[in-house]
């Protein structure tokens, strides 16, 4: 994946949240764990960048979605194959926005 280039970031700067003031045992795992570190950041730029990339209405329900998922993750604690399986699942949602407006356009 292109965007994978973009986790340049150390544990301790998670892209979508602060670590240092991460509370929740999802939050603490995932700033613990490099390649859980890794995910949240990949999954942050996409988050970004399909902003910029898709129409207003989609955009909404983008970000309903990504509450959602949020609830979701939270839900998996500190289990880090839940937080995996989790993330693997949002990136794999997000790719397919990314490849539906690249098949048929943001608009």
């Amino acid at each position: 994946m292109a965007l994978a280039s973009f986790s340049l970031c150390g544990p301790a700067a998670a892209a979508s949240f602060d670590c240092g003031k991460a509370r929740a045992a999802d939050e603490r795992a995932i700033c613990a764990d490099r390649a859980l570190n890794d995910l949240d950041v990949t999954m942050s730029v996409m988050l970004k960048l399909g902003g910029h990339f898709i129409a207003m209405g989609a955009r909404g329900a983008m970000q309903d979605d990504q509450v959602a998922w949020l609830k979701a993750r939270r839900a998996c604690a500190a289990n880090r194959s839940c937080l995996r399986q989790s993330y693997d699942g949002r990136i794999a949602t997000l790719q397919a926005v990314f490849d539906n407006v690249a098949t048929h356009g943001p608009f």
